[in-house]
């Protein structure tokens, strides 16, 4: 392997969110315990983003930047090139992460009292979008069929967005915490449900280059047609796929001119007008120079995923560990342990395992955890036989 995916950078008191969480709910970093609960990864950063900051701080003026055509050109190379889909520049709004665009979008698209459609168990700030902002939430829960796959209950969703209070739908395209990668056949349903009703929809494709093999990303835009791109936006940024989170950079692709200038304007009345300087020079490194580094980090995380699969099947074989599509997260059913989830989060920890805990991701996911796969391998296995440990004492 051409990359270092096996170092495990130490990250205790350096301000990491994720350490930080850990050393509050009593874990130890001195034991040597990774957290695996955050989704930022445990890797070293891919030394050609590493070398592009470097350079570019050596003789950089640190003042307010605005993105050069080189960032556009590799942005929308990049979509090109991993998706198959060519947007166009004036399309692209730059925020300083996609939660804020969430929020943002919310706001300036729709007005308090309306009704934002979510489909838990789903990433928690989708519904802090809606309820912080004075909206109110419809669920559309995900069902699972017999093969333990989550499908999309396009019945309830129809029902829920003929509900004149259904102003907009915020889709998990890939799915964070259950890890499906939508087909075109399903995205393709719920445009249709979503056109029918006049619900706007916001796609959260954060993850798209997190594909595991034998699966294909869609964006949203290669379902729709020319003519609906006006009741939709795709949201995107390099900071899953390359660990860039802290770099704060995103890109929001809106077609419609209307909506863009309406998202554009809410930005302005929050005062965020630009990103930092290095958050520029570090996307464009990721997308024009990684590549080998990303396929690299995805044979790393599907080994893992394939290590909690086998062992966890070998000593708890009623949990049930979800077939991996997209992200790197790692959604399991421990509803066989019978525990309330204050009961099974300090099971967790009195294994050294400091998870995202499924209830933060909607009632739906109560006796759930999701597992951060993005680390060394050396660290799950060891994660494995802490586990290992409590569930068979």
């Amino acid at each position: 392997m051409r990359h270092d995916f096996t170092t495990r950078p130490d990250r205790a008191g350096t301000g990491s969110s994720k350490w930080s969480s850990m050393v509050e709910a009593g874990g130890d970093p001195a034991k040597g315990i990774v957290p695996l609960s955050v989704a930022d990864m445990e890797f070293v950063e891919a030394p050609e983003i590493v070398e592009a900051l470097r350079s570019f701080a050596s003789d950089a003026v640190f003042g307010y930047t605005e993105p050069t055509d080189s960032y556009y050109d590799a942005c929308i190379s990049w979509q090109t090139r991993r998706h198959g889909w060519t947007p166009s520049r004036d399309w692209m709004v730059l925020s300083p992460g996609v939660v804020p665009a969430l929020f943002n979008a919310v706001k300036c698209l729709t007005e308090p009292g309306d009704a934002i459609i979510i489909q838990p168990p789903v990433y928690y700030p989708f519904r802090w979008a809606a309820e912080r902002t004075g909206r109110d939430v419809i669920e559309n829960p995900l069902i699972l069929d017999g093969d333990n796959r989550y499908l999309i209950d396009f019945d309830d969703l129809a029902e829920k967005a003929a509900d004149p209070q259904a102003r907009m739908l915020i889709l998990c395209s890939p799915h964070n915490p259950v890890g499906r990668v939508w087909d075109r056949e399903e995205l393709r349903r719920l445009v249709d449900i979503c056109l029918e009703n006049d619900v706007f929809i916001v796609s959260d494709e954060i993850h798209d280059g997190l594909i595991m093999p034998g699966y294909h990303h869609t964006t949203l835009m290669n379902v729709m047609t020319p003519d609906e791109w006006d009741r939709c936006m795709v949201c995107t940024a390099p900071s899953k796929t390359f660990n860039l989170a802290g770099c704060q950079c995103s890109n929001i692709f809106i077609p419609s001119g209307d909506v863009r200038e309406r998202f554009e304007h809410g930005f302005g009345m929050s005062a965020i007008e630009s990103l930092n300087c290095f958050s520029y020079v570090a996307c464009t490194a990721a997308y024009e120079s990684c590549d080998a580094w990303l396929d690299e980090l995805i044979d790393v995380i599907w080994t893992n995923h394939e290590l909690v699969a086998d062992r966890l099947s070998s000593f708890r074989p009623e949990a049930t560990v979800f077939d991996l599509e997209g992200t790197y997260l790692q959604w399991v059913d421990l509803r066989c342990l019978g525990l309330d989830a204050d009961r099974l989060e300090s099971l967790m920890h009195e294994a050294d395992l400091y998870l995202d805990e499924g209830h933060l991701f909607g009632r739906e996911g109560d006796g759930f955890e999701r597992i951060n796969l993005a680390c060394p391998t050396s660290v799950i296995e060891e994660s494995l036989d802490r586990l290992q440990h409590v569930l068979t004492i």
